[in-house]
């Protein structure tokens, strides 16, 4: 059952120098996002107000298209000067990845003293974490790490906009080297990988007995070992071995890659001729392009990601920095709406 209480969320500014201000500022402009909930900012007051200033005076936004700072419950975190100094719109750089990086620490140890019930997190640039000597993969280990927790997954979740069913898709490997998922991959990994999943889809979207499509990891799930022999070796037995352990549930697979996303496709696009009883409630994809590559080619300005396995919930949109764009004005804050209206949403699940 849904609780109707308005969660109290944070939103992590995301690289100050990506389009992280511009779109939050976007999305917290529109009542219906605000609506439902409590949001409170964290980030640099300062660059805030003058990404603001920027985009109405430069880039020649409505005020009504932006919520305006001074409106807005912000968490300021200050910045040496000297590194504020370095950090512009559109550019960037060392300071602008550490600043990212305290913005979503900042969060994190606030959530877990209880002040929030979920995160968002704006685009950071993972390269400028290195940059600023924060060697992590992204934020979804940063958020694993701070939570204490081992278990832990990315699930991206989109709703069509032409026929609103839901796409569900968790990642088995992510932010590691292609050549590193063959040997990364196991029954083990997987089975853990499978648990959160059904964990999730029970606890945050009320579906108890599943329909789940596993993907194979070569081209036609290796063709009997022909064109590779993961699937042969290990993947089948594993498959095998989950069925009989978990017999209320429909596992299928493992469905070859180039054609896991053809039936999700249609039903995305309005094309019902498999009907919609077809369409699995969740999709498990073995490495991230995988899983992504179809997903954003469907849904680029809608998709979220949230992190599974975390004591709090945690939701960001599927995209980048931009950097390129970033201070123009046109920055699509669609993803971010479905960020906040899907934290809220598990949110209330879990009141």
């Amino acid at each position: 059952m849904t609780s109707k209480l308005k969660p109290h969320l944070a939103i992590t500014l995301g690289d100050p120098a990506g389009i992280g201000p511009e779109i939050v500022l976007k999305a917290l402009a529109d009542p219906l996002v605000r609506e439902n909930c409590s949001v409170t900012v964290i980030g640099t007051y300062s660059l805030i107000q003058a990404t603001y200033q920027h985009l109405y005076q430069k880039a020649n936004l409505e005020k009504d298209r932006l919520a305006n700072p001074q409106d807005l419950s912000i968490i300021d975190i200050p910045l040496e000067n000297e590194a504020q100094s370095l950090i512009e719109i559109g550019r960037g750089n060392a300071a602008s990845g550490a600043a990212s990086f305290f913005y979503l620490k900042e969060g994190i140890d606030r959530t877990l003293k209880g002040e929030f019930q979920g995160i968002i997190t704006a685009p950071i640039a993972k390269s400028l974490w290195k940059a600023a000597g924060y060697n992590y993969p992204g934020q979804t280990e940063v958020l694993a790490s701070g939570a204490g927790v081992d278990r832990f997954g990315m699930l991206f979740v989109a709703r069509s906009p032409h026929t609103g069913c839901i796409l569900r898709t968790l990642l088995a490997t992510t932010h590691i080297p292609l050549s590193e998922v063959p040997s990364v991959l196991n029954p083990q990994l997987m089975s853990a990988k499978l648990d959160l999943l059904i964990n999730s889809l029970r606890k945050d979207f009320g579906i108890d007995a599943p329909k789940i499509a596993i993907s194979g990891l070569n081209p036609h799930s290796g063709e009997e070992g022909q064109l590779g022999t993961e699937e042969k070796d290990w993947l089948i037995p594993w498959l095998e071995q989950e069925r009989q352990k978990r017999p209320l549930l429909e596992l299928i697979g493992p469905v070859p890659p180039d054609t896991l996303w053809v039936k999700p496709g249609r039903a995305w696009y309005g094309d019902d001729r498999d009907g919609k009883s077809n369409i699995a409630d969740a999709y498990l994809a073995l490495y991230h392009d995988q899983g992504l590559i179809p997903l954003k080619l469907m849904a680029f300005d809608r998709a979220i990601n949230t992190t599974i396995g975390l004591p709090f919930i945690r939701t960001s949109p599927d995209h980048g920095t931009a950097f390129d764009i970033a201070g123009k004005g046109f920055a699509n804050a669609n993803s971010m709406k479905e960020a906040i209206n899907l934290a809220v949403e598990l949110v209330r699940r879990r009141i």
